[in-house]
């Protein structure tokens, strides 16, 4: 019964990857849409996002059939509802990687009032908090999920120096204003996957440790 037990938590944390690859896929999707004006990879995030949905379904119903047909200990309670967790935090990451290609499809063809030059960083910053936090979830690697928390702090950071330029670009010229929203929102997106990715990491200290980060 233990066999098959473990055999289905190794399947479980199978499901976690795979979605946490999709949803690195969303936003590495997203991003280049934006960044090239490219219609079709838009359009590609956008619809990716119905594949999460699903996928997240799938895990949900899983972890419930654990919880109701086997018998397990406290440990695997944890890892169960961290799961659980988790995956509510992965699906609204893929809606937020879709509604920044949203945003992007009324920016085609439009010429950006500045460069580019943060909001990728931003990007690849929030992506790696994903990709780290679901690997420490697997590998049960408590550091990994305390750097992910740390993570952040440089997030936000990077928030407000979008937000701050954009601003200032508004006051120069109000013509700026409808595009350089436009952009804020897509930071403020990019902002709460890191909260997300940070959630995460959260949930993954409560399965190794038993105790819940407080903020």
């Amino acid at each position: 019964m233990r066999n098959n037990f473990d055999d289905q938590l190794a399947k479980l944390n199978e499901m976690i990857i795979n979605m946490g690859a999709m949803i690195e896929k969303a936003i590495k999707l997203a991003i280049n849409a934006l960044v090239n004006q490219d219609e079709t990879m838009a359009k590609q995030a956008i619809a990716y996002d119905d594949e999460i949905d699903e996928v997240e379904k799938e895990i949900e119903a899983m972890c419930l059939r654990l919880l109701l047909q086997q018998q397990p200990v406290a440990r695997d309670l944890r890892a169960i509802s961290s799961a659980l967790k988790m995956i509510t935090d992965m699906e609204r990451i893929g809606d937020q990687a879709a509604d920044i290609s949203e945003i992007t499809l009324f920016l085609i063809g439009e010429t950006y009032i500045k460069k580019l030059e943060h909001i990728p960083i931003m990007a690849e910053a929030t992506a790696k908090m994903v990709t780290d936090s679901l690997d420490a979830y697997v590998r049960m690697d408590l550091e990994l999920a305390q750097s992910v928390i740390d993570s952040d702090d440089y997030v936000d950071d990077l928030f407000d120096t979008i937000r701050n330029d954009l601003i200032e670009l508004i006051k120069k010229d109000e013509k700026n204003g409808p595009q350089a929203v436009d952009l804020i929102m897509i930071a403020k997106y990019l902002e709460r996957i890191g909260d997300h990715a940070t959630n995460i990491a959260e949930w993954v200290v409560f399965y190794i440790t038993g105790k819940h980060v407080e903020d």
